[in-house]
């Protein structure tokens, strides 16, 4: 899982990233019959100046019009299949029931029971993951995002255009803009107690710096459907933040409070010791790092990966930390005994990990761009308790508190959730008028809200707040 480096510029991690689109054939075609197409275009060769010996050019005329006759079929099997699909969303609609993923372009529908397995799916999770806010600000890919876990609670994003912004749940307004970073701010963690936040980015840097924010007073329900219906596509926008009441009016935060640099490279993650009084770094100088807060020293360098690092993540109640690298592994690190720093090393997958948390309980969870993620037990790591097999690499996950209930990120724009078992219990709602329209990058849980308990986001620009009915999607599995 890469990164934009320290220009900022994610145009280098879409290209590792994103996969590659397969190139469309182009045929010319013609108004003839079937029987003369050939000889003409013989007729239409023979005028051209070509060095081409008689008969292989004669062959390759043969050979273009059984390709063409081959597309033409398919076209024509195209054609019927669009018809079949109408038909059935009209039988749909009359029966009040709604497809997603109905469009040919979306992706190829087998048989008519495949349909209807997916209809089905989609119809029954649809009433209990729903889209609630759309926050829509920053002018590249966003990279992580998380809540503040003191008052008041507010979404804290972090993007490749250099800046972090802090958000009201509520409103999907944006109340505040650190702009301190001389390059992508690639992970932003919330102190424990305390109104401060952490960032990390590719300038090479940890920042910590102070936020007050006032939530804005409530507002009358918005018309959420009239922002569902537009079909704009903010990726393909130079500018997302038009609106005159958009993030330029923010408050913006240009200086750390304190600032954490001894890496070599891209700063990749970085989170909060529990207590607050040390943070850790990762970076892609192959490097963890543990800081002293107070002091910004640097006190132990965690080193033994063999490739860049991609994630970091801190245990809630105890010091224990865990690093996820390119090289195909995550490793436990264990501050709990003063005198002894222990380390563990966990091969459980075949490709960069992108990312690997702590449970509540005694677990660890990893995924990877293998499209699998791994359920570990912290007593016995040999091997998972659990492994999810997927179609599609897995980002930054994130595994709810209280339900322990894992969020999939992927990079075919999808979020899955799964129970800690590997028992899939629902795909997110993503249609052209919903969901993320790029790559989802990293899920964050926050089940102190209610109304808005899941936020994704991604590299179209923007983050979502989801409404997960959990009794709902428990009782459903």
């Amino acid at each position: 899982f890469l990164m934009p480096v320290e220009s900022g510029n994610s145009a280098a991690a879409r290209q590792v990233k994103q996969k590659r689109k397969s190139h469309s054939l182009s045929i010319r075609r013609t108004n003839s019959t079937e029987q003369d197409r050939p000889g003409m275009q013989r007729d239409m060769l023979e005028g051209q100046d070509s060095k081409l010996p008689m008969a292989l050019r004669s062959n390759l005329m043969d050979l273009f019009g059984q390709i063409e006759r081959e597309f033409e079929n398919l076209y024509i099997e195209n054609l019927e299949l669009r018809r079949e699909i109408d038909s059935l969303n009209e039988r749909l609609a009359g029966e009040g029931q709604t497809v997603d993923g109905g469009d040919l372009s979306k992706g190829a529908l087998k048989t008519k029971g495949t349909c209807k397995t997916k209809l089905t799916f989609t119809t029954t999770s649809r009433a209990v993951c729903q889209l609630v806010k759309e926050y829509v600000g920053h002018r590249d890919g966003i990279w992580d995002l998380a809540v503040t876990r003191v008052q008041p609670l507010v979404l804290g994003t972090a993007s490749a255009d250099h800046c972090s912004m802090l958000w009201s749940i509520e409103t999907g307004k944006c109340l505040l803009k650190y702009a301190g970073h001389a390059g992508s701010v690639n992970s932003i963690k919330f102190h424990p107690t305390e109104q401060m936040a952490l960032t990390a980015s590719g300038d090479q840097t940890a920042h910590i710096w102070r936020y007050m924010v006032q939530l804005p007073l409530p507002q009358p329900p918005a018309d959420i459907s009239a922002s569902l219906d537009d079909d704009v596509d903010f990726s393909d926008k130079d500018e997302a933040d038009g609106e005159a009441d958009g993030p330029n009016e923010c408050p913006t935060i240009r200086i750390a409070t304190t600032t954490l640099k001894s890496h070599q490279g891209v700063v990749i993650a970085a989170d909060w010791l529990v207590g607050g009084k040390q943070v850790v770094t990762a970076s892609w100088d192959r490097a963890a790092n543990l800081y002293d807060v107070e002091t910004s020293e640097l006190v132990h360098a965690l080193t033994g990966h063999d490739q860049e690092l991609t994630h970091c993540c801190t245990h809630p109640t105890q010091r224990l930390v865990v690093t996820s690298s390119r090289d195909t592994t995550f490793r436990l690190w264990d501050f709990r005994d003063p005198s002894i720093h222990s380390v563990n090393v966990f091969q459980g997958h075949t490709d960069t990990v992108t990312s690997a948390v702590f449970t509540v309980g005694d677990n660890v969870v990893s995924g990877s761009d293998d499209r699998t993620v791994k359920v570990w037990d912290l007593k016995n790591m040999r091997s998972p308790i659990a492994t999810i097999r997927t179609d599609s690499a897995v980002n930054r996950i994130s595994v709810s508190a209280n339900q322990r209930i894992i969020a999939l990120p992927h990079d075919n724009r999808q979020v899955r959730l799964f129970d800690m078992s590997g028992v899939r219990l629902a795909r997110l709602p993503r249609s052209n008028r919903q969901g993320h329209r790029r790559m989802v990058c990293c899920s964050a849980w926050n089940e102190e809200n209610q109304a808005c308990n899941l936020f994704t986001c991604g590299f179209d620009r923007q983050a979502i707040g989801w409404n997960i009915n959990i009794p709902a999607l428990l009782q459903e599995k």
